[in-house]
């Protein structure tokens, strides 16, 4: 298991944006809903419902109607939890080229969820802001 980065700089400069196959919806699921058969990337149990980010094709398959189609990227650098300032870093380069995003953060990775169709700029954002942390870097 790797160390978790908290420092921004190297964080930035570590990001390493890999985009998943595949489309991700976010659904709620229906009270006392059987998940088997389910592949869900994310769980939230709010009060109105258990929200699923997961593959589209098994939303539908389902029949649970479709909140958000997302392209889902994650941050290979191993994030410390209490790490400061990159999701705003990441928000603000995603925000400067009109990308909304939906962040979950796990245990070693930040997990984006952005918009099916701005997936490429999404990702070229990303890797712009990681070239630039990197040339910031002292040799």
């Amino acid at each position: 298991m790797s160390t978790p980065i908290a420092d921004l700089a190297t964080l930035l400069a570590s990001m390493e944006p890999e985009l998943h196959e595949g489309t991700y919806v976010y659904c709620v699921a229906p009270p006392g809903t059987d998940g088997r058969g389910l592949s869900p990337v994310v769980t939230v149990a709010e009060s109105e419902g258990l929200t699923l980010v997961l593959p589209e094709s098994q939303a539908l398959q389902a029949g649970y109607p479709v909140l958000f189609r997302a392209a889902w990227i994650t941050l290979t650098v191993h994030s410390d939890l209490q790490a400061v300032g990159l999701t705003a870093s990441f928000a603000a380069a995603l925000g400067r080229a009109g990308v909304s995003c939906n962040v979950v953060a796990g245990a070693f990775h930040d997990h984006l969820f952005v918009p099916v169709d701005q997936a490429d700029a999404a990702l070229s954002a990303l890797r712009a802001l990681q070239q630039e942390a990197q040339a910031q870097r002292p040799a």
